[in-house]
């Protein structure tokens, strides 16, 4: 019989429906219920493609005897994290708090007034490493619940009251300087990884914003922030992590050489990584950089784009019931489908496959050799061996699609989708591929038609629904997205739309007292307002607003809008400076703001192929401190005010170079106009 979460449209949350635990989702109807029948709330809270989720489900939420005693003595409540980042947040603080570590799936328990007592990650259904069994746990506290409910929550209202305090608390601020972005980039390179690639052991992340933030210094002239970039970016090209058969990344590597993956495919992270590695083709003309953002980009169109537009969360860890069975291979499978054997030597040996495998019997595919290896062995040139390779990795693609596909997170998040539209803007350009900046486009009209109801931003949409109010990280995520679109498709539709999400975000988000909530100032109130401001796999909404309000200051003049963001930026240096890995996109606003601010405007028909070639020259290079108006002469409505006053030169189109509004001569040729670009910096 399926519970509350029937008529839900998380995908996550659908995937419960049918559990015999009476599930609810997180409402007014639920937290009644705790408090009219008197028992505690069991919050469970994970995601679609959490490969420890869908274990605990089928060990303990698919038991009847479990659901038996979670239905008798307890409310029990489901969150998607990816719908709901403020409940997550406020949690996840609480489990790591109590633990000394978090992870999803996230399971706290709470008083019918939402405040947690007790908590942890993964409960086994019986006990193993040092992990007591979920029933042992639901037994204790429904026990201790109606006999000594007063030890039961005495231990935790003390650490409750810390961590509401630490949310009100308010950072002092710091000298905004050059120092910082120079001590963030020596540590960041002192804790680098040169035998492996990346930072810090097993499990590793990829850190695109870390690697954001080098490529930035790296363009400002400092090679030593450019060798650990590339460094990285070329170790987890190699495979394992990064899917060579079909493009995209997985969300983390389990080991620290980046061959066995944690299979999920998230889309923050193929948005970023992508991103990265097109600022790295563009700083060294490496067509490999550049192979691996069109590959990932590949990756989202054919598998993670919604017929309308906009893009789907995530592909699932697992399928058929197996973490990671779509991606494996045996060395019988590549006999058996190349049967020419030069084509099977030469997969076997470039992608080292062998009998007794890499992972559970079985091969997850990483380039052992490089392509300068192969020919020799091959006998074949350099170019006659990418070309077979890359014959044969579209084969294995099609062998692969036959398999049972892992399932899809198929809802929609604006902050997701805004880091997406960022790459496919900038690669549409970039690379002249006029379908990535389509796809772009497309999915800002989604995002603006479907996810703003009535004036007012909405975080999810599934199959025809909007759902949940916005977070800040959704606002200023968006208008940095638009923003981006705008420089590469402009029109003053993009750039306004920007506009207006700011000032909605600014009287929504800010606190009194300096910097920004996550949440609206009408949210349902919670234990807290939670401010995070650690970037994690994704930036966070104050570095993203930060970030924002910096670049729209560069374009309409607003030393108002500036001067809060320097504020956010130099009230968080403290904790920036101790943890730059965990703060990459702060460093990213830093750089910003420290350094001389491009400001180029351009004027001309925009099909007009002068015009085109003024864009173009901009758009080949990595300028990281940039930002680009463009229009026809004169700017329509809507434009930024960087296009004011700014005529034509001998009624061409032509450039204007400027830095804080005032700029040098005008111009008509695009390599002058690069020549003025090179002494502002």
């Amino acid at each position: 019989m399926p519970n509350h979460l029937l008529y839900e449209t998380s995908p996550y949350l659908l995937q419960h429906a049918l559990n015999p635990v009476d599930w609810y989702p997180w409402s007014p109807e639920a937290l009644e219920k705790a408090r009219s029948e008197d028992k505690p709330i069991f919050l469970s809270i994970g995601y679609a493609a959490c490969h420890w989720c869908h274990v605990m489900a089928h060990e303990s939420f698919e038991d009847p005897a479990t659901a038996e005693l979670m239905n008798a003595h307890f409310v029990s409540i489901k969150v998607d994290r990816e719908e709901r980042p403020d409940l997550d947040s406020i949690y996840m603080s609480f489990v790591v708090a109590l633990t000394g570590q978090g992870g999803w799936p996230t399971s706290v328990f709470l008083t019918p007034e939402g405040i947690p007592f007790f908590g942890g990650t993964y409960f086994p259904p019986e006990r193993r490493h040092n992990l007591p069994a979920f029933r042992e746990v639901l037994d204790a506290i429904a026990r201790l619940w109606k006999g000594d409910r007063s030890q039961l929550l005495s231990g935790s209202l003390d650490l409750v009251t810390r961590l509401q305090d630490q949310a009100q608390a308010h950072a002092h601020g710091q000298s905004l300087n050059h120092e910082v972005l120079e001590h963030a980039a020596k540590l960041i390179a002192e804790n680098y990884d040169w035998e492996n690639g990346g930072w810090g052991g097993a499990p590793k992340f990829p850190q695109p914003m870390l690697i954001e933030f080098l490529l930035r210094h790296a363009a400002a002239g400092d090679h030593t922030s450019l060798e650990p970039a590339l460094h990285a970016l070329r170790a987890m090209a190699k495979g394992g992590m990064y899917d060579l058969i079909g493009g995209g990344f997985a969300r983390y590597s389990v080991d620290a050489t980046w061959r066995v993956p944690h299979f999920e495919k998230m889309l923050y992270d193929n948005a970023q990584l992508a991103r990265v590695y097109l600022h790295a083709y563009q700083l060294t003309h490496d067509d490999n950089f550049r192979t691996v953002c069109e590959a990932t980009l590949e990756f989202v169109l054919r598998e993670l784009t919604h017929p309308q537009g906009g893009f789907f969360s995530s592909l699932d860890a697992d399928s058929e019931g197996e973490e990671g069975k779509y991606y494996l291979w045996t060395k019988e499978e590549i006999l058996s489908t190349f049967t020419d054997p030069l084509e099977s030597a030469l997969v076997l040996s470039a992608f080292n496959i062998t009998e007794q495998g890499n992972f559970g019997g079985k091969n997850i595919l990483q380039r052992s050799l490089s392509a300068a290896d192969l020919p020799g062995r091959f006998n074949l040139s350099t170019e006659e061996l990418n070309k077979k390779l890359i014959h044969l990795q579209r084969r294995l693609l099609e062998i692969r699609s036959q398999r049972v596909r892992p399932t899809t997170d198929d809802k929609v998040l604006v902050s997701w989708n805004a880091l997406m539209m960022t790459a496919f803007a900038e690669a549409g350009r970039s690379l002249g591929r006029q379908d990535y900046l389509e796809a772009a486009i497309r999915n800002a009209n989604f995002l603006l038609d479907h996810l703003m109801v009535d004036g007012r931003l909405l975080r999810s949409w599934r199959e025809g629904v909007p759902r949940h109010n916005a977070y800040l990280e959704d606002y200023a995520g968006l208008a940095l997205a638009l923003l981006v679109l705008y420089q590469n498709d402009p029109l003053p539709r993009w750039y306004q739309a920007a506009i207006g999400l700011i000032q909605d975000m600014l009287p929504g988000f800010t606190d009194p007292s300096g910097g920004f909530f996550d949440t609206r100032a009408d949210h349902e109130k919670l234990l807290y307002r939670p401010k995070e401001i650690q970037d994690n796999a994704t930036p966070s909404g104050s570095a993203l607003a930060a970030t924002v309000l910096l670049e729209l200051a560069a374009y309409e003049g607003r030393e108002d809008w500036r001067d809060l963001a320097q504020k956010l930026i130099s009230s968080n240096l403290g904790v920036i400076s101790r943890y730059p890995t965990a703060f990459a996109q702060w460093l990213c606003a830093a750089d910003f703001a420290l350094n001389p601010v491009r400001q180029v405007a351009i004027v001309g028909e925009l099909s007009d192929p002068a015009t085109q070639a003024l864009l173009q020259a901009l758009r080949r290079g990595f300028f990281p401190n940039l930002v680009l108006a463009a229009s026809s002469y004169p700017p329509p409505d809507g434009s930024p005010a960087l296009l004011n006053d700014r005529p034509l030169l001998d009624s061409k189109p032509t450039a204007y170079v400027c830095q804080g509004f005032v700029c040098l001569l005008p111009v008509n040729d695009p390599e002058q106009m690069l020549a003025q670009l090179s002494l502002q910096s």
